[in-house]
């Protein structure tokens, strides 16, 4: 199959940020398939352009995976009007781009629903299916997560294209495995679904060391520093911990980049945290040689309802292949690490109980946070390595393309 992957922000591992996409269509270029992915030129996290000026476009390979470029405008910050504006400058490049050769089916991925429904154009203007690729839910993420009013335009125009997509995808492929009440309560088919998770490329993450080093014990984070990912929740945590003693001092690591960094910084400063260090982000080729250096993971989120539908966050799976344990501050039905039996599980925005489940963790002899973090390995071994989801994602558009009315139903 000739696969067009429409993706706003996919990367290649050389960058720091959301690989998925080429670690996927590598795993796809294994199976014998032709994947191609089309992403923005405007990288989010160094806010650097990959085009020369005048520039409109560019085709080139990253690890034999062929990326096409597409000019959209620079912007700052997380949000706000300028970044509104680079996702539709997006979704217009996307609705324009002459393919070079036209491919068997059309995927559009949602970081973003502009990008989502430009793909479903491009699919209807060339004749061939579209799948969609649904990441984060639009737009009720604006409205519980960051705060957005329901009334606001934006989230009235996102809900007027989420029913569309919905309605005329061919299918759908979801990173979340409880969408499907929401899709149906919008008018889309809930038999032509298929999940497909994020998870990871273990040929990335080199030969496994013990942790449990010298007279320290270091709790990591890393991924991004937003408002969904509650790192306050972590700091207050630190604090906590602080005043309790221990035969072994705690590091406690924030490694990334985000909207929230610098207050988190300050703040930490400010509060006299001396054992939060905050490291800047690392390319993907390198992450594993970082998350290596910690005995144990630690993550939290914001507290809400959207959780329901399910989790994916990409660096669980990295946590997980590391075989080290993770503290998790989440309510979630589908909690990979709860699933894995690979960690301790508490309540969300609560740094009390966060505190409480690391001395936990702290509490057990090494054998047994050893044993816990072996579970998370064989975990991901046999549920989340990207050949098995490759051949999961393929199976699902070959189902399409073999489907006389153009859809494919999952069951």
């Amino acid at each position: 199959m000739k696969i067009l992957l429409i993706n706003h922000y996919a990367l290649p591992p050389s960058q720091p940020g959301g690989t998925r996409h080429h670690a996927l269509a590598r795993a796809l270029q294994a199976l014998g398939h032709q994947p191609t992915i089309v992403a923005s030129a405007f990288d989010h996290l160094t806010r650097t352009s990959r085009l020369e000026p005048g520039e409109a476009i560019r085709t080139e390979r990253h690890g034999g995976v062929p990326f096409v470029w597409l000019r959209t405008p620079a912007y700052r910050g997380s949000g706000g009007a300028a970044r509104l504006w680079s996702m539709l400058a997006f979704a217009r490049a996307v609705r324009q781009h002459r393919v070079a050769e036209r491919p068997d089916v059309i995927v559009g991925s949602s970081p973003h629903l502009f990008g989502a429904q430009a793909g479903l154009r491009l699919a209807r203007r060339l004749g061939v299916p579209f799948v969609l690729e649904v990441r984060d839910v639009w737009p009720q993420s604006l409205v519980e997560v960051m705060g957005v009013p329901r009334w606001h335009p934006v989230v009235w125009a996102m809900a007027r294209i989420e029913r569309e997509l919905y309605r005329e995808a061919d299918h759908i492929i979801t990173l979340l495995p409880g969408i499907a009440p929401r899709v149906a309560e919008r008018g889309g088919d809930p038999r032509a679904i298929t999940w497909v998770s994020n998870g990871i490329d273990l040929s990335l993450v080199p030969p496994l060391e013990e942790a449990e080093r010298g007279d320290r014990f270091t709790f990591m984070y890393a991924g991004s520093h937003g408002r969904t990912n509650a790192l306050d929740v972590l700091l207050d945590a630190a604090a906590l911990l602080r005043s309790r003693a221990r035969p072994r001092r705690l590091d406690l690591v924030l490694l990334g980049t985000g909207p929230e960094k610098v207050r988190l910084q300050a703040r930490a400063r400010d509060e006299g945290l001396d054992e939060v260090r905050f490291l800047a982000p690392v390319p993907k080729l390198e992450v594993y040689r970082t998350l290596a250096q910690a005995d144990a993971f630690w993550v939290s989120a914001q507290a809400s309802d959207l959780w329901r539908l399910g989790i994916s966050f990409n660096k669980l799976y990295d946590y997980m292949a590391m075989a080290r344990p993770t503290v998790i501050g989440m309510d979630c039905p589908s909690n990979p690490i709860a699933a894995a039996g690979c960690g301790i599980t508490v309540s969300p925005g609560d740094a009390a109980a966060m505190a409480e489940g690391m001395e936990r963790l702290l509490a057990m002899d090494a054998p047994e946070r050893q044993a816990l973090g072996r579970r998370g390995r064989a975990y991901v071994e046999a549920n989340c390595e990207m050949r098995i989801l490759a051949e999961r994602f393929a199976g699902a558009l070959e189902g399409v393309l073999r489907s006389p009315h153009g859809r494919a139903h999952a069951g």
